[in-house]
């Protein structure tokens, strides 16, 4: 994997608020050299605003997994039943090490419930964008002035 070198201090320099963009570039760019293998995922687009992360979590129960989420990043935990030892395993390759993966979620992305099924953990999430952030249509009148309706307002 190639490594990039980037100086984001330009961007920050004419922008206000994009902080966190910042952030979650640089994190991501320094991260793609060690990203963690385990355990493997994919990320599907359901549709134009409905997501879903799927997980293989063979070995994990319900109990041994943890997926929260806390001022936008979703964070997939999972700690691995204790052995007590009584197992002998000529080959072991199912891996039931703890692991934690992290997953940073746009703006208005919910996360709306998890399911375990057949080793597969599978995370639904939603866009949901609010009314006052959605494209509206503005009528067009016939050039006569709009009537205005003045509002007083009180002293505090």
């Amino acid at each position: 994997m190639r490594s990039f070198d980037i100086d984001l201090s330009p961007l920050f320099r004419s922008t206000v608020g994009f902080d966190r963009l910042g952030r979650l570039l640089e994190s991501t760019l320094q991260a793609e050299n060690t990203a963690p293998a385990y355990p493997p995922y994919n990320i599907e687009k359901l549709g134009d605003d409905a997501y879903r992360i799927v997980m293989a979590v063979a070995g994990f129960g319900e109990g041994d997994l943890d997926v929260t989420v806390k001022e936008g990043t979703l964070t997939v935990s999972g700690k691995g039943a204790e052995d007590e030892g009584e197992t002998k395993y000529l080959h072991r390759g199912i891996a039931g090490r703890a692991f934690e993966r992290r997953f940073q979620l746009a703006d208005h992305i919910r996360v709306d419930g998890a399911a375990l099924e057949n080793g597969l953990l599978t995370i639904s999430l939603v866009r949901e964008v609010p009314e006052a952030l959605k494209p509206r249509q503005i009528a067009i009148g016939n050039g006569a002035k709009p009537r205005t309706k003045t509002i007083e307002h009180e002293a505090a």
